[in-house]
């Protein structure tokens, strides 16, 4: 097999067997003050960065203080996410220090580098990382690693995408039969060393593009321990066969997509339960200002709500408007076209505080005739209205037509079938997950039946 050239960048991890079924549930707490320290810290990284990119321009070379910083920061927070979400790699807490820790079992070594080139530090982070850019984003979900803040390259990684997914069920796994499946520890690792990569090369600190190369496994190729370390269980075919990884993969993609459903149902229920008013409406307000004659919503267009069971589901449809000075108030809702024509020449605020140019009305709103339900008088005017099929408008003016309209108003809907709908999304979320957890279980159990060896393979490499 042809050895990889090894790469200047150089990310080491060995699996810290055996690890706790449970304390990865409780990572992210205890991980907290790592977190603290490490915010300041990457927050000083975008300035220590860029006083790095000037004196490579001036200079050639990465002062060697600043990029002993750069690199002690990457390697921390590399440490902190092999014990947390990034792999779980290991159950034991990560050290407070910049400084390489030889005896950790997650290792990260950038080589100096005695020159830099003048011309790739203009290039390097804004155009020749994007293909990786594109690739991190799927390996951590978004890039998150690669999110630079205000054009700084402050990387904030968070264990997403697919190393979350397979962390997760790493995370399961281990949870039911206390071993970490050894081909998803591989994947991640593979992943999490392309990151880190692509991580310093966008920090200036190589001028080596990282190859387009998945090198799997604990150990750089080249540099696998001369004594692994011996097996904790008998050696034999593994237990996590093709199918069951993409099972326990499906489970995790379940037990993910039914905490939306679970989140959105709950959220439901409880708007449905506790912020319905006393007439059941569920309503949303605002302070409505504006200097010309008129504020109109944006065109709002049903289609099929007349029907019973979509009536059913919207209820009713209520607008206040309760005036902030001493003026007598209108509210009133019509078909769009008709509005339109009323205030065509009209002065009038439209949402996103844009005025449509013109003066006075023609005539005061109540003698305009448009208008499927309307109010107008002093103090709070509340209109009701059975929704009904085409495309409606709101307007709020003075009733005396009047320039400068100062209102409070308030718009809400019965929606009797708010409650139902949580309920649904509740019971399709518990479903959801039963599922995952059940492909996630029975890939586990099956597994934990034929555990395999947990030896340490050779590195493997894939090429992209």
């Amino acid at each position: 097999m042809t050895i990889p050239k090894t790469y200047p960048v150089r990310v080491e991890a060995s699996l810290d067997e055996p690890l706790s079924r449970w304390l990865w549930l409780v990572k992210w707490l205890l991980a907290v003050p790592h977190y603290v320290v490490l915010a300041f810290l990457w927050f000083a990284y975008p300035f220590v960065t860029m006083a790095a990119f000037f004196a490579i321009l001036v200079t050639g070379r990465y002062p060697r203080p600043l990029f002993d910083f750069t690199s002690g920061v990457l390697r921390w927070s590399w440490r902190v996410q092999y014990y947390s979400y990034a792999a779980l790699g290991t159950d034991r807490y990560p050290p407070f220090t910049l400084a390489d820790v030889p005896d950790y079992p997650a290792r990260l070594e950038i080589a100096y580098p005695e020159r830099l080139s003048r011309g790739l530090v203009l290039v390097k982070w804004w155009l020749l990382a994007i293909p990786h850019f594109i690739v991190v984003g799927v390996f951590v979900g978004g890039g998150s690693w690669l999110a630079a803040r205000d054009g700084s390259d402050d990387f904030t990684w968070a264990a997403g995408g697919l190393v979350g997914v397979l962390v997760l069920v790493a995370g399961v796994v281990l949870l039911f039969t206390g071993r970490y499946p050894r081909p998803i520890f591989d994947f991640v690792l593979g992943m999490d060393r392309w990151v880190l990569r692509v991580a310093a090369y966008v920090s200036l600190m190589t001028d080596e593009y990282p190859p387009f190369r998945l090198d799997m496994g604990g150990a750089e190729a080249g540099h696998e321990p001369p004594h692994p370390r011996p097996p904790a269980h008998p050696a034999g075919p593994s237990g996590w066969t093709g199918g069951r990884i993409a099972a326990a993969i499906s489970g995790a993609v379940l037990v993910l997509g039914s905490m939306g459903l679970l989140t959105g149902g709950a959220t439901l229920l409880w708007a449905d339960r506790t912020q319905r008013d006393a007439d059941g409406y569920l309503t949303a307000s605002t302070t409505v200002v504006a200097s010309g004659y008129a504020v109109a919503s944006d065109p709002v267009r049903l289609q099929g709500v007349s029907t019973p069971k979509v009536a059913g589901i919207v209820g009713d449809v209520r607008i206040r408007a309760t005036g902030t000075d001493s003026r007598p108030v209108f509210v009133g809702i019509g078909r769009t076209d008709a509005v339109e024509r009323y205030l065509a020449a009209t002065e009038y605020t439209a949402p996103g505080d844009r005025t449509h140019p013109g003066g006075a009305p023609a005539v005061p709103p109540g003698d305009a005739g448009i208008w499927v339900a309307s109010a107008s008088g002093p103090g709070t005017q509340s209109i009701g209205w059975p929704v009904r099929d085409g495309q409606w408008t709101a307007v709020v003016m003075n009733a005396d037509a009047s320039r400068g309209i100062s209102v409070r108003a308030e718009a809400g809907a019965t929606a009797p079938a708010l409650g139902w709908i949580a309920f649904g999304l509740l019971l399709s979320g518990a479903v959801v997950l039963a599922g995952g957890a059940v492909l996630i279980g029975v890939a586990a159990h099956r597994a934990s039946r034929h555990p395999g060896s947990p030896t340490t393979p050779e590195p493997s490499t894939v090429d992209v």
